[in-house]
This record gives structure tokens, C-alpha cells and sequence, in this order.
């Protein structure tokens, strides 16, 4: 999804973050029609306390802001209570009275399904799943398109060494 970048094997979070922001566009293709670009570590302010969300969309067939979170390591469930974090957020301090309910996507380098599913399990509503399929990228194809990135991201084994015998 995001080989357009063209990052080294071996980065971190602030430079993908950085690298999608600088293509906006043709991340914005990446993820489909009705996108909007609304803000870059987006801030969000919670109990006196300010939070920066990495990225920030909105859809306007879902009528909604779509927030994205980017992880350049494996999923672990904290990341998914983040995103639940700021999706709260959004919903009570962003969101106007006439759009629907944020929604997130969390982009990892892998996953282990079990965890993902124990992890998920009581965080979505069916609402929530039925609209995404209907109007976001299907989830095979994100997932695909993000291992396809990271498989061409991968280091290099390195060459035999050659010493003259």
C-alpha cells in the first residue's frame, strides 16, 4: 500500500509518517474515493493534556473522520486502546452533531490473528464493521498491500564475503 515511499529497510515511525505526508497524494489513492485530508499529528486535547494523532481523514460517504494510526512493529493490543483513545476523542470534541462516529485504522508491519481477534473482540460494534466494508478498502487488500511494502522493504541478505583462497 505505501511502496510508493520508498523508505529504507530499517525505519522508524516518525519516517513513515513523515514519507506519507510528503505523498499525500498518492496515499490518498492508496486508500480510495472520498478521502479528505484533514491534519498531520492531529492534537487532541484530553484533561489538560495534549495528544497527537497521526493522521487524520475524513470520509464522505461514511459522513465520518477516520483516524489512522501508524505502527511500524508487530501489533500488540496497548496500540488498539490508543486508538480507541482518540476515537473517544474525536467523537466528543471533533466530530460535528451531524456526522457519524469516527472510525480507525491501525496500520502494523505484522500481526499474530489470535491476538488481533482477542484484542478486537469487544472493541467494535457491528455498525462499525458493516460500514467498512461497504465504503473502505477491503480488509484483505490493506493487508496485502501492507506486507507487499514490507517485502519490499526488507534487508538484504548479506553477501558472501570474498576472500581470495
Amino acid at each position: 500500500m505505501v511502496e510508493f515511499l520508498q523508505l529504507p529497510a530499517e525505519h522508524d515511525e516518525a519516517g513513515l509518517h513523515r514519507g506519507l505526508v510528503s505523498r499525500l497524494k498518492e496515499f490518498l489513492i492508496e486508500l480510495g474515493r472520498d478521502f479528505c485530508f484533514v491534519g498531520s499529528e492531529y492534537p487532541l486535547q484530553v484533561g489538560g493534556r495534549d495528544f497527537a494523532l497521526d493522521l487524520l481523514f475524513f470520509h464522505r460517504g461514511l459522513n465520518c473522520l477516520v483516524a489512522i494510526e501508524l505502527k511500524v512493529d508487530r501489533f500488540e493490543p496497548e496500540h488498539l486502546g490508543k486508538l480507541n483513545f482518540y476515537l473517544e476523542a474525536l467523537d466528543r470534541d471533533v466530530r460535528k452533531p451531524h456526522e457519524n462516529p469516527a472510525i480507525g485504522l491501525l496500520l502494523c508491519a505484522t500481526k499474530e490473528s489470535e491476538v488481533v481477534e482477542y484484542a478486537m473482540s469487544r472493541s467494535l460494534s457491528p455498525a462499525l464493521v458493516a460500514a467498512y466494508h461497504l465504503q473502505l478498502p477491503d480488509k484483505a487488500v490493506l493487508a496485502a498491500k501492507l506486507q507487499e511494502f514490507y517485502a519490499l522493504n526488507a534487508p538484504l541478505p548479506p553477501e558472501p564475503s570474498k576472500t581470495p583462497s
